[in-house]
């Protein structure tokens, strides 16, 4: 049975949000990777290959745009609206995850 991808069910992966999270602001490959780690103080990293795959979804489903390809044959991307929205939304999903762990770890008791 085929997985379905976790854009059409507006879910993020972990490697879809640390990307778009790290496109709030316009960056290349590189940077990208570099930021993830340093947000994650090296607990997350992404290789290139699951980075630019990951990135040519989050293309064709038109939550990142590249902008204009830099003189050093440099693609640098940036989240679109859409993106920003589902971002949003994956955000509340996982902190609504959160709380349904603590409510069970906790013994059912709500913080």
């Amino acid at each position: 049975m085929a997985r379905n991808d976790a854009l059409e069910t507006g879910e993020l992966t972990d490697t879809s949000f640390y990307i778009l999270l790290s496109l709030v602001e316009a960056r290349h490959g590189y940077l990208i990777m570099k930021n993830i780690e340093e947000l994650t103080n090296n607990e997350f990293s992404i290789g290139p290959a699951s980075m630019y795959t990951t990135i040519k979804k989050l293309l064709a489903a038109g939550m990142i745009e590249q902008l204009a390809e830099e003189a050093d044959k440099r693609k640098t991307y940036i989240a679109t609206k859409q993106g920003l929205d589902l971002l949003r939304k994956d955000i509340q999903r996982r902190e609504m995850m959160i709380q349904h762990a603590k409510q069970i770890l906790n013994g059912g008791v709500k913080e």
